[in-house]
């Protein structure tokens, strides 16, 4: 019976290493850097797939426009720039993940394959996908700074409920952090 799973972050540090390592080993450089890139900007896969190496070569800053929502959205590779750089070295295509058929990024059905294979290899069993990447940045971006109103910014949601619903933070953990909450 196949059924639609419930796409979560990855709220455990340890297992973004596990992941970042499955990928590596098990998968390739090019699933790795997507995933890295993906926890760090919190890009939907689909504009992440539309990077060529132009777009990222001696860049700390990119500029995209999303293809959902059509707005402007700069991503800070600051923080993951050396990576990328090294990487690039290696790409011999436009693309920034190249497909091995014919010159096309990968798709994101083969993108959420990869972070499936990685997932099972890191005994992540579920609520991985492509979303997973995104939602991941946007729980730890919450968890860092708690600011809502410019994360809600940063994914283009139109509320704060959107936004907390669609990172993970649920009631549960709201009463958590209000249970121990005095003035």
């Amino acid at each position: 019976m196949n059924q639609i799973k419930d796409v979560q972050p990855i709220r455990s540090k340890k297992l973004i290493e596990d992941m970042k390592w499955s990928l590596k080993r098990h998968c390739s450089e090019r699933d790795y850097i997507l995933f890295l890139i993906g926890i760090n900007v919190g890009c939907r896969v689909g504009d992440l797939l539309m990077l060529k190496v132009s777009d990222v070569r001696r860049k700390k800053r990119v500029v995209i426009q999303e293809g959902k929502t059509k707005k402007k959205r700069v991503l800070m590779l600051g923080n993951i720039y050396d990576e990328i750089q090294e990487y690039i070295k290696t790409v011999d295509s436009d693309w920034l993940f190249p497909s091995r058929k014919g010159d096309k990024p990968i798709t994101p059905t083969q993108a959420y394959r990869q972070l499936n294979k990685a997932a099972e290899m890191s005994d992540i069993v579920e609520g991985i996908g492509t979303h997973t990447m995104r939602k991941t940045f946007g729980y730890w971006y919450y968890k860092k700074t708690k600011d809502v109103a410019q994360l809600q910014d940063i994914l283009n949601h139109s509320t704060p409920k959107i936004t907390l619903t669609y990172i993970g933070i649920t009631d549960e953990e709201i009463e958590k952090e209000l249970d121990d909450f005095v003035l």
